[in-house]
């Protein structure tokens, strides 16, 4: 880590993403997040970078993407630039699903307000 450079504490990280300490861990443990670094007595330190990217990782995970699919997004971004159609192909192929789950709740929405109109109807 360059002279510096802003780091933050697991607890620091934990309320900038949402995400719990026993996450954190985790996900670091499967490889969704490079390992984090520590300071000279051990304890983790995270970077700006590793912030944005559980940004990106809390995004795909709000909209129900499975960790397997999350491990191999991070695979190919830490594989390079020549991967970028490959991660192009898995961001729409999820984007597609959302788009679905989208209308799904659009579609149950409609019903909600069908019968609250309903209710409102037939009260008084």
């Amino acid at each position: 880590m360059l002279p510096g450079m802003s780091v933050f504490t697991p607890g620091q990280v934990a309320e900038e993403t949402g995400f719990s300490l026993d996450t954190l861990r985790y996900y670091e443990r499967i490889g969704l997040l490079e390992p984090v670094g520590r300071n000279a007595a051990g304890q983790r330190r995270f970077t700006q970078d590793d912030i944005g990217w559980l940004g990106m990782v809390r995004c795909l995970r709000d909209t129900g993407m499975p960790i397997a699919e999350m491990l191999r997004f991070a695979e190919l971004v830490r594989a390079g630039e020549h991967t970028i159609p490959d991660r192009i192909a898995l961001l729409e192929a999820h984007d597609r699903r959302v788009e679905a789950q989208v209308a799904n709740l659009r579609e149950k929405q409609t019903a909600i307000r069908n019968k609250i109109g309903y209710y409102r109807s037939v009260s008084c």
